[in-house]
Order: structure tokens, then C-alpha cells, then sequence
């Protein structure tokens, strides 16, 4: 496992004041991951784990302990809570990666979702990935919207109709 990049830790303020760290989780989280996971509602578990319960033990494990290159998860930490959850893992080939992310109940629609996304968007451009992708239910018209806002493409999973694929170029539109 690589060291703690410290230097990918943020700050920042949501519109309504409050202050919010963005940094990597570490595997000392794990204890505060598993009561952020096990705190949300029925349905937030359902939409980010596409109709699974939340995480058992072994999974926290694997949440909290990862590499920081081919996993990367940032959390949203507000006075020593967990408050959000975005992270990536690198897809066979290592030129794209898949993402999850899901923000505590309470602190939806604060702006935290954004500040969580756009620092794994800069961590997967930074890694080198050309693409970040993901899978959203269809009846997640919340996470539909905020990932089109976020510069997203929506395509057709045809081997999964509840299923929408979203996608990002991660390249440089600039000319060098």
C-alpha cells in the first residue's frame, strides 16, 4: 500500500457556511465508515448499492484499506464525521475507471457531493485515467442530474434497462 497522500487533502466552505475536509480515506476510517454506511436511509443504501444492503465488514475492510492509485476514495469529513463517500477503482486495461459516491442523508444536496466529485476528477485525471465512468439506476433521477451537471454523458446499458451508464472524458480538450 502506497503512503497516505496527504497532499490531496482540501478544504472547503458549502453555501451554507459550513466547513467540510476532503482528504483519502485511510484504513484507520474504518470504524467511522462503517457507522457513516450503516447510518443511511433504506433508500440511499439502495441507490448506491443498486439494491444491496450496506457494506458487511469485509467490504469496510476493502473500502478503507486501498492503494491510492488503482482505488482511490476521498471522504467528506465535517467535526470527526464521515459525511460522503466518492471513490474510483481502475477498470481492466487501466485507461478508465468506475465510480461510486453516495453523501450521508442529512447532508444531501449541501454542495458536498460536488466538492467530493471534482476531487476524484482531478485525482483519476492526475492517475492518468482518459475516462470516468459509472452505473446509475434509472430511478435515480437525483444522481442522473447532478452527474449531467458535473459534465457527464448519459448512454443505453442494453444488458441492464434499470441501468444508466454515465461517462466523462478526462482529457484535455487544450491543444498542446
Amino acid at each position: 500500500m502506497a503512503d497516505y497522500p496527504a497532499h490531496l487533502e482540501r478544504r472547503g466552505r458549502l453555501a451554507d457556511g459550513r466547513s467540510v475536509l476532503i482528504r483519502p480515506i485511510r484504513a484507520g476510517d474504518e470504524r467511522r465508515a462503517r457507522r457513516f454506511f450503516d447510518g443511511l436511509s433504506d433508500e440511499t443504501k439502495r441507490l448506491r448499492f443498486m439494491g444491496g444492503d450496506a457494506p458487511n465488514a469485509k467490504l469496510i475492510r476493502f473500502f478503507t484499506r486501498i492503494d491510492y492509485d488503482l482505488h482511490m476514495a476521498f471522504v467528506g469529513e465535517h467535526d470527526g464525521r464521515l459525511v460522503g463517500d466518492a471513490r474510483y477503482m481502475a477498470n481492466p486495461g487501466g485507461t478508465s475507471c468506475e465510480f461510486g459516491i453516495v453523501i450521508a442523508d442529512d447532508w444531501r444536496h449541501s454542495g458536498l457531493a460536488t466538492l467530493l466529485m471534482d476531487a476524484l476528477v482531478d485525482a483519476a485525471r492526475a492517475r492518468g485515467f482518459r475516462r470516468i465512468e459509472g452505473l446509475v439506476l434509472r430511478d435515480n433521477p437525483n444522481m442522473l442530474g447532478f452527474v449531467r451537471k458535473a459534465g457527464f454523458e448519459a448512454e443505453g446499458e442494453p444488458h441492464e434497462p434499470t441501468m444508466v451508464r454515465v461517462v466523462k472524458n478526462l482529457r484535455s480538450t487544450s491543444s498542446v
